[in-house]
């Protein structure tokens, strides 16, 4: 529950004001140096102010509107962290602006705990031109008038990426109901909507074949070792690489932090936040905080989730077929 100080604070965020070149408040340690301002400038926007992590909160619960809010958090402690990060959140939550976080790699559970909003962009050690990339795009997202073909091609491919998530949303959603019929692509789901050729599984038995933590863990390790023999990179599929470790976790009854999903994705670390968003928009992902620390939580399968991956691996089983 959002506590009233942070309700009084949103309501100077409802709306941030279109402007060509984005107002953005950079939070940021003095160790950072003027890297921030320069990816702003370097990503159209503009430098509307510039706070240290333990000034933030104050300056954000009397902050105008602005469009976007660049956050670095890489080398600022947990203490200092900590009051910020929820406000931010419900900033993102409220849409009052674009948030785009920095992170180091040892940061992700701490911060990917607390910021889940669906405005909040998560970028783990990025590069000069990831971090531009993603301010260009929260940018273009506030309402920016943006003509430039790099940030309309990174607003394809994140199109693409909810597409992809939608389709396996619906995908699971046909399994839970039984139905197995994939001859036609859902043209709501994003496809293409041709018939393509499809295989129908078996009918339902009323005895499911049992389903075990070892089979899925022997099915994550084929899949790795594709890389071995082919390079990374070249069979990037992590949505399912995600869900087959949450679903191994589940029924080996483990919990899975942020950070350890993020390495079962198989891809570089905001790649693997952006699709752990994308997927917990969808249904998918489910977050269950750790009762011992209010600061982190794990991730798990939804229930609709869970159903589906029983159904598929039982309708493989029932094939003969092996768990792809």
């Amino acid at each position: 529950m959002m506590d009233s100080g942070i309700g009084e604070a949103m309501q100077g965020w409802e709306s941030a004001p279109s402007d060509p070149t984005p107002a953005t408040l950079v939070i940021a340690e003095a160790e950072a140096g003027r890297s921030p301002e320069h990816a702003v400038t370097a990503a159209g926007g503009h430098v509307q102010g510039r706070v240290s992590w333990h000034e933030a909160r104050e300056r954000l619960e009397r902050q105008g509107p602005v469009a976007v809010v660049l956050a670095e958090a890489r080398g600022a402690s947990d203490a200092a962290l900590t009051p910020v990060l929820p406000l931010l959140d419900a900033i993102g939550r409220r849409g009052g602006a674009r948030i785009v976080v920095t992170l180091d790699v040892e940061q992700i559970d701490v911060l990917a705990a607390s910021l889940c909003g669906p405005g909040i962009e998560l970028l783990c050690a990025p590069s000069e031109v990831e971090r531009v990339a993603a301010l260009c795009i929260a940018g273009m997202r506030s309402g920016d008038r943006v003509h430039d073909v790099s940030r309309n091609a990174e607003a394809v491919r994140l199109q693409r990426l909810n597409q992809e998530v939608a389709r396996i949303a619906e995908t699971l959603a046909r399994l839970t109901r039984g139905e197995g019929d994939a001859r036609h692509t859902d043209r709501r789901s994003g496809g293409v909507g041709e018939p393509t050729p499809g295989y129908r599984a078996p009918p339902p038995v009323s005895e499911m074949p049992e389903v075990t933590a070892r089979d899925i863990r022997e099915t994550i390790r084929a899949r790795r070792l594709r890389d071995q023999y082919f390079g990374s990179g070249l069979f990037e599929d992590p949505a399912w690489d995600m869900m087959l470790d949450l679903f191994a976790a589940e029924l080996e009854r483990a919990q899975v932090s942020v950070s350890s999903l993020c390495i079962a994705a198989a891809v570089a670390p905001t790649t693997a936040l952006r699709w752990i968003a994308r997927m917990t928009e969808a249904g998918l992902f489910e977050r269950q905080p750790d009762p011992f620390d209010r600061r982190r939580a794990f991730l798990g399968l939804s229930d609709r989730a869970s159903l589906g991956m029983r159904n598929y691996v039982a309708a493989v089983g029932r094939s003969g077929l092996a768990i792809a």
